[in-house]
């Protein structure tokens, strides 16, 4: 049906139209149309010339009026196929609104329900009737009211489409995800606010990226365990190579030790035995001179000088065996004057007994004079042994020795031109040959110095050690 204007007319009928100068032609056509449907029905008697003029007045007025009635027909006629095609019209408007597959809401400002299709009721699980005027709010999950109320009031602010996504509660369902969207609207003549809001069930997607989100969460774990077991494997490999170097750090430490052990007693053996063949020997010459002398009582004052003379030396070749053995055994000289001193009387003894010639250099320093025992007793050691070796096995014709001062130490090198040896095996080999560089390399290491050993072909062998001037490992005594 037509909506009647204030005139009592129907808004869209020819009649009204006629009645407008736009629609004139539309009103030409409908009178000729009943014109020449009136014709069809009756032949129109024309009144003759004398007849009188109300006779021709009214039979004009009945013709007007049989026009009329003709084109109030055609309008009839026009009205109802406009009905039938209106109500074919509203029911697929109906059809589209009410079975759609989004929940339609028209709401006010206070956010009640003004309008709902079928499918926006479903969705809430509520009878359409009974959502009138109701407000939305309560089905809103009250995590995403807040959401909701700003949503709305965006909605009302403006004339933009606003989007958001909320929780709703469906009546004994449970709740589901909707993707809202929603344009505020007015009415022509009525100034209350409204709009229009449409609801998505978006849950399988939530449902879809909660999973995408777990699986990133469970493969970002998965990526951090691998990422835990690989350091721990390396860990793991690190402790085993750890515990193998220790292992291999404690046999050698108790190999070295036996070693030492070994040369300790080896020492003792050739001490007992230089003194059972010297000093044993010089002191029963010294006796068995005594006893001459006891019995020769009867000589003369010559024979008796001569035999305390002869006792003197083998007195005065006992005590410098003696002396010679405290020498070797801790040098005196090294405590009461110092580092420099110490080797240079080493160094003259080594050369008188070897024939090696041995260029010695150190630089002035009150430093050198400052080292404490412990220093100084490591750098002696170092140099007595290295020369030892020099003399037992590179048969070299030329040594030298020399003390230098470094920014933050003190060095000692010792370099022959004797034969060269492979240094990476011979640390490893499992002899007493490596006894005096492992033994060379614990006394520096053990004050925080280092130990560097290069030999070649040609080029004999060079011994470096490096020990700072003081450590927290070197104050104290020494020994």
């Amino acid at each position: 049906m037509f909506p009647r204007l204030r005139d009592g007319r129907v808004k869209g009928s020819p009649i009204s139209q006629s009645n407008h100068s736009g629609s004139a032609p539309i009103a030409i056509d409908l009178r000729r149309q009943a014109e020449a449907r009136l014709q069809k029905r009756s032949k129109i008697q024309q009144s003759p010339a004398n007849a009188p003029q109300s006779a021709v007045a009214a039979q004009r007025l009945a013709h007007e009026l049989q026009v009329h009635q003709v084109e109030l027909e055609l309008q009839n006629t026009e009205l109802l196929s406009a009905r039938d095609q209106l109500e074919i019209l509203v029911e697929k408007y109906t059809d589209l609104y009410d079975f759609a597959p989004v929940g339609y809401f028209s709401l006010d400002e206070q956010g009640r329900i003004l309008e709902v299709n079928l499918t926006g009721a479903a969705k809430l699980g509520v009878e359409r009737a009974r959502l009138i005027h109701r407000p939305l709010l309560p089905f809103v999950v009250p995590a995403s009211r807040p959401i909701w109320l700003a949503f709305l009031n965006r909605v009302f602010a403006g004339t933009v489409k606003q989007v958001c996504d909320v929780a709703l509660l469906r009546k004994d369902a449970g709740a589901f995800w909707a993707s809202v969207h929603g344009i505020s609207a007015l009415s022509v003549g009525d100034p209350q606010k409204w709009c229009r809001v449409a609801f998505s069930d978006i849950t399988a997607l939530k449902q879809a990226e909660e999973v995408h989100h777990r699986v990133e969460v469970l493969a970002a774990s998965n990526r951090k365990l691998e990422q835990e077991v690989i350091q721990r494997h390396s860990v793991e490999a690190a402790l085993r190579q750890s515990e193998q170097h220790s292992r291999q750090l404690l046999e050698q430490t108790r190999r070295l030790a036996h070693r030492v052990l070994l040369a300790q007693e080896e020492e003792r053996k050739q001490i007992s035995r230089e003194l059972h063949d010297e000093i044993a020997q010089t002191l029963t010459g010294i006796n068995v001179e005594l006893a001459a002398l006891k019995l020769t009582t009867t000589a003369s004052t010559a024979g008796i000088a001569k035999k305390i003379s002869s006792t003197q030396r083998l007195v005065e070749k006992s005590v410098d065996i003696v002396h010679q053995f405290a020498r070797e055994l801790r040098p005196l000289v090294l405590d009461d004057l110092g580092l420099v001193p110490a080797l240079h009387s080493f160094l003259k003894g080594f050369t008188k007994r070897t024939g090696l010639q041995i260029h010695f250099t150190t630089f002035s320093s009150a430093r050198i004079q400052q080292l404490n025992n412990v220093t100084r007793t490591v750098l002696y050691r170092v140099a007595q042994e290295a020369l030892t070796n020099v003399a037992r096995h590179a048969h070299a014709s030329r040594v030298d020795v020399r003390i230098q001062k470094l920014p933050r130490a003190i060095g000692l090198t010792i370099k022959d031109n004797g034969q060269s040896f492979p240094v990476a095996r011979m640390l490893h080999a499992k002899t007493n040959k490596r006894l005096g560089l492992l033994g060379m390399r614990e006394r520096v290491e053990m004050i925080g110095g280092s130990l560097r050993i290069e030999s070649a072909p040609g080029q004999g062998t060079t011994i470096h050690a490096e020990v700072p001037f003081t450590t927290d490992r070197t104050r104290g005594g020494g020994g």
